[in-house]
């Protein structure tokens, strides 16, 4: 059963569209209730696919989709004035109110289509690089105080900056505290 995160402000809809996809029967719906919430759903569990509305309680839909893996799609449900908001193309977008088929057809498509780019995009770490990486982003955590996506984020944004590999950023921070 494929698994989606469906995250809306509006908890009426939230439900309803809960309701309506798990009825499917091929889908299983994991509700958030804030775009921090989803984003941190994602990366601990891996999911590809979210139905949102336009805005959630502390962020858009669209500042939301920029924070998330490149292979996690985004279906945003919303009046078509909404939606005539969004300026990222790779945002999927259905007009509210939708037909239960159109919406249970829309999101299988969606979670078949990134499943096929996690394919090309997810690039494959050896163990041994990921061990580095945990333990980098828990230095960091206890001796600056930061959650684990700060963490992240600091590894990934020195790492863009520097062009170098997440893994060796790591090994630099690890290092550093060796010294130090």
């Amino acid at each position: 059963m494929e698994q989606v995160i469906v995250a809306f402000e509006n908890q009426k809809s939230l439900w309803r569209v809960k309701e309506i996809l798990e009825a499917s029967g091929a889908i299983s719906c994991i509700v958030c209730k804030s775009a921090d919430q989803v984003r941190r759903t994602v990366r601990k569990l891996h999911i590809t696919t979210v139905v949102c509305g336009y805005k959630l309680s502390d962020q858009s839909a669209e500042n939301l989709f920029e924070d998330l893996p490149l292979f996690c799609a985004m279906l945003v449900l919303a009046p078509q004035d909404r939606l005539e908001l969004i300026q990222n193309d790779d945002i999927f977008r259905l007009t509210a109110p939708v037909s239960k088929g159109d919406l249970v057809a829309s999101v299988r498509m969606l979670t078949q289509i990134s499943h096929r780019l996690e394919r090309f995009v997810r690039p494959s770490r050896s163990q041994e690089a990921e061990e580095v990486i945990r333990q980098a982003k828990r230095l960091l955590m206890d001796r600056n105080g930061m959650t684990e996506e700060q963490a992240h984020r600091f590894l990934q944004k020195t790492s863009m900056d520097s062009r170098s590999k997440l893994v060796q950023t790591a090994q630099l921070v690890l290092d550093g505290a060796e010294l130090g």
